[in-house]
């Protein structure tokens, strides 16, 4: 049953592993699809005085299939600007607890605002229960090409398990790897409801650095509102 730590162990120790650029803390992505689901999503990764945003609106069009749009900006110091456009497209391939492993993918398209770079990234979104336990892991494939950026593929990771202690509030940690980014830490989740099909889930995390690539804090914070 236990999944999740068996993948952290083998990308940890691999040798030659290429992970991807930059600082792949983002989130942890979940193989489900609710029909008929609506979401506004906002949310912040901040490090070293920068801080990496996205607005995102959502749509599933059936019960295996959501699509999501961002816009993508980032805050330096005191300039705050459009960064790039992003299209998700997330598919869950297998009902939950039809398998051993309950199993779903992504795939996301993302431009820059004014530069000509592009990247296309896929990943196999995993995810097991246990009693109040849960463990999920994206492995991620992504590929970038432009006119001033290197055209490559690059490999990523994002590890999350959970305590599934009450609606309102589950503690978890969780585990982020990429070429520049070795970071684990302490994140809060939870659902405030508003009713019939809507609801506010929000998560807050602070992760630690544990590479010297990685910045020795990261913050990450997300909020979901679902009509």
């Amino acid at each position: 049953m236990i999944v999740i730590p068996y993948v952290l162990v083998v990308m940890l120790l691999i040798p030659g592993l290429t992970l991807a650029d930059d600082l792949a803390v983002d989130k942890v992505y979940h193989p489900y699809v609710q029909p008929m689901e609506r979401e506004v999503e906002w949310r912040m990764v901040a490090a070293d005085g920068d801080h990496l945003q996205r607005l995102g609106i959502g749509q599933s069009l059936n019960d295996r299939i959501f699509v999501e749009g961002y816009l993508l900006a980032a805050e330096e110091g005191d300039t705050f600007r459009l960064e790039g456009y992003e299209l998700e497209t997330r598919i869950q391939l297998s009902e939950q607890g039809e398998y051993a492993v309950d199993w779903g993918m992504i795939v996301e398209l993302e431009k820059a605002h004014q530069e000509d770079e592009w990247e296309l990234a896929t990943a196999l979104l995993m995810e097991k229960q246990w009693g109040r336990w849960v463990g999920a892991a994206n492995l991620w494939l992504e590929y970038e090409w432009g006119d001033e950026v290197k055209d490559e593929f690059e490999t990523a990771m994002a590890v999350q398990t959970r305590y599934r202690l009450s609606p309102a509030f589950e503690p978890a940690i969780e585990f982020y790897g990429g070429e520049n980014t070795r970071a684990l830490g302490p994140v809060a989740m939870g659902d405030v409801r508003f009713g019939a099909g809507k609801k506010l889930h929000w998560e807050s995390g602070v992760l630690v650095g544990l590479s010297k690539k990685t910045p020795d804090t990261i913050l990450r914070l997300l909020a979901e509102y679902e009509f």
